[in-house]
């Protein structure tokens, strides 16, 4: 199954600020956890991650590359996977199998590839718009 908060989490990081992903993710992790989790804040702490390391792939990368945000996609779904993986291993002591957890990572980003892959004209016309807004720059401005 496609996790879409990860892609809007890092689209919002991308276009908006470090700040506002990293708010963006850990609100939306907590939500996440508050209806489906069992422990309180490891969805938070690995959206956050999510959020705040887009702001910083928005100063180092091009957001108008489709494969650059492709390869983004693939980082962030391993890191999140990988991150609750871990976290619910060390919090909550489940054993999930090394097999069973790679074909659900290796599916999960195929899967969150395709919708970037499909998504990703109105996700960055969408962008440009919420950069316009939360950082109030101008196309001239940016260059100038």
């Amino acid at each position: 199954m496609p996790n879409l908060f990860i892609i809007y989490v890092l689209f919002i990081g991308l276009f908006a600020s470090r700040t506002i992903g990293t708010i963006y993710g850990v609100g939306i992790g907590l939500m996440l956890d508050l209806l489906l989790g069992q422990q309180v804040g490891i969805n938070a702490v690995t959206l956050g991650i999510v959020g705040f390391l887009a702001g910083i792939f928005d100063k180092n990368f091009s957001k108008d590359s489709r494969m650059t945000i492709m390869l983004m996609v693939f980082g962030s779904t391993f890191l999140v996977e990988v991150l609750n993986y871990i976290l619910n291993y060390m919090f909550l002591s489940i054993n999930v199998e090394i097999f069973t957890f790679l074909i659900i990572l290796i599916v999960e980003i195929i899967y969150n590839l395709i919708l970037t892959i499909i998504l990703y004209p109105i996700i960055q016309k969408a962008g440009y718009y919420i950069e316009n807004e939360y950082k109030g720059n101008t196309i001239l401005t940016r260059y100038f």
